[in-house]
């Protein structure tokens, strides 16, 4: 949610970041329901006002007097009646909204349409130019028994599969890895609710807007969502709260399974384990004081958490400046992190690292008390620390050798029992 104040004062500023961000919205027309909201508030609340006046002067009336001042009580009561009903009308309007206006982002992000003008900024490792015929990661995910995507598919439908013995071990240990990564940086590591309400979906800006992604529970359970990522609950932990300054920062990390819908994506990345329903994911969420130059030093923070990771890997990748016509509605900032997949000949998308400033905390009413005792909207921050099966593609293919088996990086092998090598089961 953005601050409307500064709507009021930058109209214009807005606009352009709803056309920047392909987001179909007239700010022209919310300012003119803004006007309209407010001035019909302002008349009900001095409508009430007299109400209460006037029903404060009865009792010390009698005769004629006392009669004209019911009657006047009466018409009074019909006009708040009816300036009640629009007032909630328009409030309705006004409150839904003001959730579809999206963020500004900052001046250094680039412009575009979509993924394709994002820009790289670094990379690190040497893609490999191995002597051999590189396998993709669902054949040695077949000769090295470590998923089932077909049984998968046939148990779960489209998007499944089954993970087994070494690959799901393999995930496990990168997963551990991660998390030991962010024990040891201080963070907070958390197993967090995987049904949601759709105030939590709403408060760090999945809702509206993404109803057709996420799974939904039955009407027996109306309004609970499986979450999508572990920022979600994360992020939402303090809604509501006022906290001391000398809490912040938070530094969290959320582990869990994550479900989505993938509408609307049908025959985009069909091929293994790209694009699934069901994945396990480490996430970073930051809450930190309203200031950008603190916000800025925890979004490389968390950019750097989820390289030192990848470089434990030995995975090559590359860092890119997200585009506007990729950024969500409420980030300001945002970079990915991509994996080289050898198989695809190009760089995969694996982690976001976004930055929100006080957008989300808006919305979930998180705030800090100041040094001079007022109340002000923390920032927030996120960023994937690591995602699975996703980042399985990479790991295999990049490490695969020239007799079917794939070595595994010696920062998992503590967490595989010393395990050194995944070998074809004979």
């Amino acid at each position: 949610m953005i601050d409307l104040h500064d709507l009021r004062e930058r109209p214009d500023a807005y606009q352009q970041a709803c056309e920047k961000k392909r987001v179909k919205f007239d700010v022209k027309a919310f300012l003119e329901l803004d006007a309209e909201y407010r001035r019909v508030r302002g008349e009900f609340e001095a409508m009430r006002a007299q109400q209460n006046a006037v029903s404060k002067e009865i009792p010390k009336l009698a005769g004629a007097e006392k009669e004209a001042k019911l009657t006047e009580m009466k018409g009074l009561a019909e006009r708040v009646k009816e300036g009640g009903t629009l007032l909630k009308e328009l409030e309705e309007k006004w409150n839904k909204q003001q959730l579809l206006i999206p963020s500004i982002p900052l001046d250094v992000v680039p412009v575009g349409k979509d993924d394709t003008e994002n820009v790289p900024l670094r990379s690190w490792g040497d893609i490999p130019k191995p002597s051999f015929e590189i396998c993709d990661h669902v054949q040695l995910g077949k000769e090295l028994d470590l998923f089932d995507i077909e049984r998968g598919v046939k148990i779960a439908g489209a998007r499944s599969y089954f993970l087994k013995g070494d690959g799901m071990r393999l995930q496990h240990a990168v997963m551990s890895l991660a998390m030991d990564v962010l024990h040891k940086c201080g963070y907070t590591l958390m197993d967090p609710p995987h049904i949601v309400t759709y105030g939590a979906m709403m408060g760090t800006g999945y809702f509206p807007g993404g109803e057709e992604m996420a799974y939904h529970l039955d009407e027996r359970d109306e309004g609970l969502h499986l979450i999508g990522t572990s920022e979600v609950p994360v992020a939402s932990f303090h809604a509501d709260e006022i906290l001391a300054v000398d809490e912040l920062p938070k530094r969290y990390a959320g582990y869990s399974p994550c479900y989505r819908r993938e509408a609307g994506a049908y025959g985009k990345d069909t091929h293994g384990l790209y694009r699934v329903h069901q994945f396990y994911k480490v996430e970073q969420v930051v809450l930190c004081r309203a200031d950008t130059e603190e916000s800025m030093k925890f979004h490389k923070e968390l950019l750097g958490n989820a390289e030192k990771v990848m470089q434990l890997l030995e995975i090559p990748y590359r860092v890119v400046d997200v585009c506007t016509g990729d950024m969500g509605q409420g980030q300001i900032y945002k970079n990915d992190i991509e994996a080289w997949m050898p198989s695809r000949k190009s760089y995969g998308e694996t982690h976001s690292c976004s930055s929100f400033y006080d957008f989300q905390a808006r919305r979930l009413n998180t705030r800090y008390k100041d040094a001079g005792g007022k109340n002000v909207f923390c920032y927030t921050l996120n960023n994937t620390c690591i995602a699975s099966p996703r980042v399985l593609i990479p790991l295999l293919e990049n490490h695969q050798n020239a007799d079917g088996s794939v070595t595994i990086p010696k920062a998992l092998r503590p967490f595989m029992g010393g395990q050194d090598t995944i070998t074809t089961r004979r």
